[in-house]
């Protein structure tokens, strides 16, 4: 699986799990975690989600062209880890929201966010440029796709531990406050205290059943128990990113001790800039422009598989919470089922393009990128169809049910592990295989910049995030699930009409 890669390739992937980790408890959490804090509905919770990840993916595009223009990519790599931990670190600090402070302290939180994003947008990119320049030696020139599924594989290892330590240290901090866990009583509890006269008798009665499940009884002061809860609750969320501050820090001194190992692409463009005589620079301008129009299609049809992929932080997550079961597992762990599917089916996926090339028929990145999104389709067919034969309502309908009728029509975790199976599969040929191929097209002397624009598209499908919960909460899911299923099919289809234009200009 090593071999034949360059030397740099480990401790730049290791460089980067400290950052995936950060990200997987915050896709984990956000928007459970905006909910149950400030008492946001779902909507306004994934609409900043939305902005939040969709500005981690924009603000590349800000850290490609600051690489680009001081041509010191390991500095502004350097730069963006600190201020992600500044950002991590007011997080990570456990304030209690009220109505008098809720203001502030929610502006409070999107600064911190923003500076998660921003320092986001100063890594990522850079580190993925410098990643694809490991592989413009022409010793390792062929190992480009599996250099960067490797890479791939050790920054999911960051994303299959997160998800596991928030719902760990919140339900530690309840325990040691004589409390457990329930997935549906924080808001119940926002609910109660803001306007408990408008809640029907049924919600009511799930309230004090609620109640005494969690550690509470209904002969208490219940205001009062509700506030305590929330403040208990929410500050063993507090916790977990003090987890992510300790891991940007661990990211930080493995960058810091291996960065002399890993190339400079500004040194590398100024060398081979001298040998271009200007009759080469003007045929190469056109390849370039070629090359470029090319690396715009593939992200056009970036946006519409990350719009679908993305919604297991939003819809997705929210799906996990009120139609499975999750008296024995929280939500939030769902999210590592993708991570874990990453690192299991990565050296399969490997061997099985590896095999086909052995045998000439090596299938082209283009045409991968297709057949993932085909596979993302399949996914939201399953769930589309399952959630059809199931008969269930809209989320808005199912959360006003009776905690009897909701019971019993809560699915299995195997739906949640199906679903995420074919997700992870369309997302390895497609997400590890377009930093590929953008690294393949792009200008080496815009390298930063064209690694952003990858992660730009990322954005603009991450700004319509929010369009996944409204449906969800809006329409029976199965109509949801089937948005998502047509989005997917037709960038399939768009995608398979440019394979052999793409095939010939990347050749």
């Amino acid at each position: 699986m090593f071999k034949n890669h360059p030397k740099g390739l480990i401790p730049a992937a290791l460089s980067n799990m400290g950052e995936r980790f950060g990200y997987y408890i915050m896709n984990a959490v956000l928007v459970l975690f905006l909910c149950s804090k400030f008492g946001l509905s779902e909507e306004k919770s994934t609409l900043i989600y939305s902005f939040f990840y969709a500005g981690i993916y924009v603000l590349s595009l800000v850290g490609g062209l600051i690489a680009d223009r001081t041509q010191n990519y390991k500095r502004t790599i350097i730069s963006g880890l600190i201020v992600m931990t500044l950002g991590y670190c007011v997080l990570s600090v456990p304030i209690l929201a009220t109505p008098q402070n809720t203001n502030w302290l929610l502006t409070l939180t999107c600064c911190a966010l923003f500076f998660i994003a921003f320092g986001n947008g100063l890594f990522k990119g850079n580190l993925q440029a410098i990643v694809g320049q490991l592989y413009d030696n022409p010793r390792y020139a062929a190992q480009r796709d599996s250099g960067f599924q490797i890479f791939y594989v050790f920054i999911n290892i960051g994303g299959l531990i997160a998800p596991f330590v928030a719902p760990m240290l919140r339900s530690w901090w309840l325990n040691v406050h004589n409390l457990s866990y329930n997935a549906d009583f924080p808001a119940l509890c926002h609910q109660y205290l803001s306007a408990s006269d408008s809640m029907s008798g049924e919600m009511i009665d799930n309230f004090y059943a609620l109640v005494t499940q969690v550690g509470g009884t209904v002969s208490d002061n219940l205001s009062a128990f509700c506030q305590q809860y929330l403040e208990v609750f929410n500050t063993g969320i507090h916790y977990s990113f003090i987890a992510s501050v300790a891991a940007m820090l661990i990211s930080l001194l493995i960058f810091m001790a291996s960065r002399k190992g890993l190339p400079n692409p500004s040194k590398k463009e100024q060398e081979e800039a001298v040998s271009y005589t200007a009759e080469e620079k003007k045929r190469m301008a056109q390849e370039i422009k070629q090359r470029m129009y090319a690396l715009f299609a593939v992200l056009g049809i970036a946006i519409f598989f990350w719009f679908s992929f993305h919604q297991n932080g939003t819809s997705l997550s929210i799906f996990a919470r009120d139609f499975v079961r999750t008296d024995m597992i929280a939500p939030e762990i769902w999210q590592a089922v993708n991570p874990f599917f990453v690192i299991v089916l990565t050296p399969l996926i490997m061997l099985f393009f590896g095999s086909l090339a052995k045998r000439g028929k090596e299938i082209s990145t283009p045409r991968k990128i297709a057949i993932g999104m085909g596979l993302a389709g399949v996914a939201y067919l399953f769930l589309a169809i399952y959630s059809l034969v199931q008969g269930y309502p809209s989320g808005t309908e199912f959360r006003e049910m009776a905690a009897v009728a909701k019971e019993g029509l809560k699915a299995g975790p195997w739906v949640l592990i199906m679903l995420y199976f074919f997700l992870t599969v369309a997302e390895l040929f497609i997400s590890p295989l377009g930093l590929s191929f953008v690294s393949k097209v792009a200008p080496k002397h815009l390298q930063g910049l064209c690694q952003g624009l990858w992660l730009g598209a990322t954005a603009v499908g991450n700004l319509l995030l929010w369009i996944g919960p409204l449906m969800y909460n809006k329409w029976p899911i199965w109509e949801c699930w089937t948005v998502f299923l047509s989005v997917c099919l037709i960038s399939m289809g768009v995608m398979l009409a440019m394979v052999k234009w793409l095939e010939r200009v990347t050749e």
